[in-house]
């Protein structure tokens, strides 16, 4: 019998994938664990391993085409198994099939209560329109009584919209929006629509952290530290410090975690990407450095692997590196927290009845007031500025 090769789900949130790459055709030779296929999600590119031994044939989806997650996009098949007896859905039913007894017709009652306008569709082209953005609405379908089969929508998606005209004195281009982008908005407008922000701010005194930092770096064989790479140990210490904002928001309960495991955001082109550093608290700077290091490359690379981006009890948003010296981050649920962290200046400094040029950097904790309440958000955020003034306390 010839072993399908369907499209595999490899993030909770995932109901489709884009075929970014075949390293295989049909008639070619594969065995079991071999990379026949690469796929290209909002966070990563995996890569497909055939699930048995054969002869490859019947590849349904070519590159860039985009597949539900479950879907076969070809076929292995073993020594003398016939590769025209697979019919694909898009295909029409030989005689043999034709002869087949057909279903029988089921009885559709009249809606009473019910929403009418709600288009008919099957649960799949519910899935693949749900993922895409699409309003089913728009659609034609082909099924019985005008039901909307998947065929439909990837019909659909696969169509070329027809170019947007700009009003004679604009000039604009209209930019695809794609699967990265498309979860970024709906998560970002599901976090500012449902959970409360607030926002504490403080201007933080980093003259030590930066003389130490220079000293550390200027040491032959020591692990190249970041200003960023303090900034994430002290906030998961200020985190152990004040247990009660390392939590989360459930229906069922508020989660205390027991780690503080760090969400970093990574710019990408087009995009962000969160990744995770696992018990920071536990863990010395040099390790956090070579950490954040690896995952940012992967996540440049989009080769970041499901664990990497999973879970995650608070996170550090850092635009210091391009000039910003204050923002407001929104958070990322179920966490309760997110710190923004802007750019080291110089300013005047008012030390008792002194005013001196100093380095500060202004902070700013995005909190779940779900779960923090204002004093529990200003002691974590006091905690984390002293920690940060007194950077030693970050090596031991």
């Amino acid at each position: 019998m010839p072993i399908e090769v369907i499209l595999p789900k490899v993030d909770m949130d995932m109901a489709a994938g884009t075929i970014s790459r075949w390293l295989v055709k049909d008639g070619d030779r594969v065995k079991k664990g071999a990379t026949i296929f690469e796929i290209e999600t909002d966070k990563s590119t995996m890569e497909v391993e055939a699930p048995g031994d054969g002869t490859i044939g019947r590849i349904s989806a070519e590159v860039g085409a985009v597949v539900p997650v479950g879907v076969a996009v070809a076929f292995i098949f073993g020594e003398g198994e016939d590769v025209g007896a697979i019919r694909l859905p898009t295909e029409a039913p030989t005689a043999k099939t034709q002869d087949a007894p057909k279903p029988q017709p089921v009885a559709i009652m009249p809606a009473t209560n019910g929403d009418s306008s709600k288009p008919r569709a099957t649960p799949l082209a519910r899935r693949i329109a749900r993922a895409h953005g699409l309003e089913l609405a728009a659609l034609a379908g082909s099924g019985p009584r005008g039901r909307i089969r998947a065929e439909d929508v990837q019909q659909h998606l696969s169509t070329p919209a027809p170019e947007a005209k700009a009003p004679p004195a604009a000039d604009s281009d209209l930019i695809p929006i794609d699967t990265m982008r498309r979860t970024i908005a709906e998560r970002l407008v599901f976090s500012k629509t449902t959970v409360p922000h607030f926002y504490l701010g403080a201007a933080c005194d980093v003259e030590r952290l930066l003389k130490l930092r220079q000293e550390i770096n200027a040491v032959e064989g020591l692990p190249k530290l970041s200003v960023n790479d303090f900034v994430v140990k002290a906030l998961a210490l200020a985190l152990r410090q004040v247990p009660e904002a390392n939590a989360s928001w459930s229906d069922a309960g508020i989660q205390r975690h027991r780690s503080v495991d760090v969400s970093v955001a990574v710019a990408v082109e087009g995009g962000l990407f969160t990744p995770v550093v696992r018990a920071v608290e536990a863990k010395p700077l040099g390790q956090i450095a070579a950490e954040i290091k690896t995952l940012a490359d992967r996540a440049k690379a989009r080769k970041l692997l499901p664990s990497d981006y999973a879970g995650g009890t608070t996170t550090v948003s850092n635009l210091g590196m391009y000039g910003v010296e204050s923002f407001a981050a929104i958070i990322n649920p179920p966490q309760a927290t997110i710190l923004a962290v802007g750019a080291a200046t110089r300013q005047p400094v008012v030390a008792g009845d002194e005013i001196r040029i100093g380095t500060r950097m202004e902070c700013t904790l995005s909190c779940d007031h779900r779960v923090v309440d204002g004093a529990v958000g200003a002691q974590l955020l006091a905690a984390f500025r002293s920690l940060i003034e007194q950077p030693l306390r970050l090596l031991v």
